[in-house]
């Protein structure tokens, strides 16, 4: 890969994806397994570190690629770009906000979430399609690399997370939080710290492989993994 194209696909395995954190969330639902609410927040505050740490190897690496004058812009960006200034500005209304506060807009926020979860899926999937055509020039390597860094990321978290968390819920999240990639937060951020990185690169692996990988084998295989260790 280009330089650009490595530091925008390692911003996107560091980062972390919100609606796979939903579906894990569903998963545990099913299994009729709790979790903490802060878990929300561990969620929120892995996703800025990688989209920054990114842009340092980019910087570090790619000498024509001037990225030195865009670090605290992208910095900032990191921390108010859509997603992330969703997520942050949530804890703070569930930090003021009581229980019976959040009652009145349960309908709203629980009741058709998952029909609006369908249909943001559905949109992104045909994004992904759209890309697939342009994806496919990169060959095995990058699917090879969609599917085998998360499964090690989420199988060592899983394992490891045991030393410092105990509850079965915790653990899942932490592990399937790991090994997700981010396909919202980073390309926005990409878009102004690597225009050159290739938006059918890194899109397409961390939403069309990582994250049907995720859902179908990964959290199943990092719950067994919680379970026995």
């Amino acid at each position: 890969m280009s330089i650009s194209d490595a530091g925008a696909v390692a911003a996107a395995y560091g980062s972390v994806s919100a609606v796979t954190f939903v579906a894990a969330v569903s998963f545990l639902e099913a299994q009729k397994i709790i979790f903490g609410g802060h878990m929300v927040a561990v969620m929120a505050f892995m996703e800025s570190p990688a989209i920054i740490m990114g842009v340092i190897l980019l910087m570090k690496f790619d000498v024509e690629n001037n990225t030195k004058g865009k670090l605290t812009e992208t910095i900032k960006h990191s921390f108010t770009n859509g997603s992330v200034l969703m997520i942050l500005g949530s804890l703070i209304i569930g930090l003021i906000a009581d229980t019976k506060q959040a009652e009145g807009i349960k309908p709203f926020t629980t009741d058709i979430f998952k029909g609006f979860l369908a249909i943001f899926l559905l949109e992104m999937g045909m994004v992904t399609a759209r890309r697939f055509s342009a994806f496919k020039k990169y060959g095995w390597f990058a699917t090879a690399f969609a599917i085998v860094i998360p499964l090690i990321n989420g199988c060592i978290v899983a394992a490891l997370s045991g030393l410092f968390i105990h509850d079965i819920g915790n653990r899942f999240i932490f592990a399937i939080l790991s090994a997700s990639a981010s396909y919202i937060a980073v390309p926005a951020a990409m878009r102004l710290a690597a225009p050159k990185a290739d938006p059918g690169l890194y899109i397409p692996m961390a939403l069309g492989i990582t994250f049907p990988f995720n859902i179908t084998i990964g959290m199943p295989l990092y719950y067994l993994i919680i379970q026995h260790m």
